[in-house]
């Protein structure tokens, strides 16, 4: 059964972290699907894995739904924000606003949690959902 771990931010942007989440992930030979919630939250966190640390290299690309191009999603990080990923992955990160529907097809789940009111309201409904289906949760203090 897919773990759930929610990670609460005190401060900082999820996207930063999630990239730290990303590194570590992908230093543990994990496969890692992104889930942007839009496409500017896509294309930032594309542009912060090439410099959110210096030194840190993390392969990625941006998932391509066309299936004339599923044979091109071979990066071990791949990032989207609209279609369910037709790849083979056991790590998804969550940032968008709802919690995605293809969610159990992923040995773990990483939710970020903001640290202001709305992201705090959006992480408990989040956090609701899955425990109201019986799902193993984690609760992180960043």
């Amino acid at each position: 059964m897919t773990k759930v771990d929610f990670y609460i931010l005190q401060s900082g942007s999820r996207e930063h972290t999630a990239c730290k989440l990303i590194e570590k992930a992908f230093s543990l030979g994990h496969r890692i699907y992104v889930h942007a919630g839009s496409e500017d939250q896509l294309k930032k966190i594309d542009n912060l894995l090439w410099t959110f640390r210096a030194g840190s290299f993390i392969p990625h690309q941006r998932y391509q739904s066309d299936s004339s191009t599923n044979s091109k999603n071979d990066s071990p990080v791949q990032i989207g924000a609209h279609d369910a990923p037709n790849i083979d992955s056991d790590v998804l990160i969550n940032l968008a606003d709802d919690v995605p529907l293809f969610f159990s097809r992923f040995e773990r789940v990483a939710e970020l949690v903001g640290p202001d009111e709305q992201a705090k309201t959006l992480g408990r409904q989040h956090f609701q959902f899955y425990r109201d289906r019986g799902y193993s949760l984690n609760t992180h203090k960043l």
